[in-house]
């Protein structure tokens, strides 16, 4: 039974020869490993043909000629072994020569020679971040990681905010803003929907500015500010945290002080709002830093004295920057090249701070490659939020002077914000 089995499987042709069925010798009924000089055999039996008709082998059976082929037994007898490779169709024309065997060796070797090298340069223009681009990122996200502190236990130590007091006309207006929100992100989409069926973000602002303008009588607005001494300490932590984070920017440190000092001043405040994106809630609008104490809305922001020229801007770029999705690796990186932004007022070596940020800029273009294939606008829209920036740096700046001018207001703050804020770069 199992001869005729093995004659009806290995009489099939390759193609036709089922891969699911087990694969038997045709010999010696071992495992097969394939076709062999035109027959399923095992190695084993290939061998043994090939070895025989190359020989010429002349084998005598010391029986009758009939022995029973088996894997145990299949070199007790080698004349019914070879006369079961011809009964199943081995045939010696398949057999190749010294000289065919060495030429298709060669041409095996050559074609695993040229899929290598195929593979070496697929290799090669396989995105890849260089030892010293993973260095800076591993850098700044420790450097993050010191200065950015996520359960914000400090901020018990500010002093404490508050609330109440009466509602002025940009506190009201805030709490619209707030309300605005809908528990979603879509109040800031330009879709023809948001347009036609919801009240638009800019719809509100012209609505303020139909109301007028004008300024609180004082007396309403000094009693309104009762947000500004907690978010005076909030800010002084931030400027601190900035620094920290900067000193730990590779090449920093080497720039002149005054160079150093330049930077910090002119960008510390486009860094806070990069890095409070971290805290920012797309579902309310809010800045969420630990209990209920410490998340800030709109609203909170109106009565440290900053109105919605600020605030509109503000909440839109925080959207914006949120949707992006970044990784931490890409966050931290924009902060660095807000940083070391060579064109920033009162910097001297311009070539000096322009090298280390086109450093992380192309770190930064390298490691979006790798991440994010096929979002080669990502590092666009990036670049675009920095823009974003420099207009939110100018509103604050015109805010914060009207807010220190006033001495009620300016003895709130702490000498760090007066220092940064209140002097410019020469």
């Amino acid at each position: 039974v199992m001869e005729s089995t093995v004659v009806s499987t290995s009489s099939l042709p390759p193609d036709e020869f089922d891969r699911n069925v087990p694969r038997i010798c045709g010999v010696c009924g071992d495992k097969a490993t394939g076709f062999h000089f035109n027959a399923m055999t095992c190695e084993g039996c290939k061998g043994f043909f090939r070895r025989s008709m190359k020989r010429k082998a002349s084998f005598t059976c010391p029986f009758n000629g009939s022995c029973t082929i088996t894997k145990d037994n299949r070199r007790h007898c080698q004349a019914c072994r070879l006369k079961r490779c011809v009964d199943i169709g081995m045939m010696k024309e398949f057999i190749l020569t010294d000289e065919e065997v060495q030429r298709k060796k060669d041409l095996i070797q050559r074609r695993k020679d040229e899929e290598a090298q195929r593979e070496a340069e697929r290799e090669a223009r396989r995105p890849r971040l260089t030892d010293e681009q993973s260095q800076v990122i591993a850098t700044l996200v420790e450097a993050h990681h010191k200065t950015y502190d996520d359960s914000y236990s400090d901020f018990r130590m500010f002093r404490p905010p508050v609330r109440e007091g009466p509602v002025t006309r940009s506190a009201s207006r805030a709490a619209s803003l707030h309300s605005l929100s809908d528990a979603s992100s879509d109040s800031f989409s330009h879709s023809p929907e948001s347009l036609d069926n919801k009240m638009n973000f800019n719809n509100l602002l012209m609505m303020y500015h139909e109301q007028g303008s004008s300024p609180e009588s004082s007396e309403e607005e000094a009693s309104s500010f009762s947000m500004l001494p907690h978010l005076a300490d909030l800010v002084s932590y931030s400027i601190q945290k900035v620094i920290g984070f900067a000193k730990m920017i590779p090449g920093f440190r080497e720039l002149t002080a005054e160079d150093q000092i330049a930077l910090l001043k002119s960008s510390a405040i486009e860094v806070i709002m990069l890095r409070s994106n971290q805290s920012f809630n797309l579902e309310d609008m809010s800045w969420s830093c630990g209990g209920p104490d410490f998340k800030y809305g709109i609203s909170d922001v109106t009565k440290a004295g900053h109105t919605l020229e600020l605030l509109e801007p503000l909440v839109k770029f925080q959207v914006g920057l949120k949707k992006l999705n970044l990784r931490e690796e890409e966050h931290v990186l924009l902060m660095a090249i807000c940083l070391l932004s060579p064109d920033r007022p009162g910097v001297q070596d311009h070539a000096r701070v322009e090298a280390l940020q086109d450093r992380l800029s192309e770190t930064l273009q390298a490691y979006i490659r790798l991440h994010h294939p096929g979002g080669r606008l990502l590092y666009a829209k990036m670049i675009q939020k920095l823009a974003d920036l420099r207009s939110l740096n100018e509103e604050h700046s015109k805010q914060y002077r009207s807010l220190s001018f006033q001495p009620e207001h300016s003895m709130q703050l702490t000498p760090l914000v007066l220092e940064v804020f209140g002097s410019e770069v020469s």
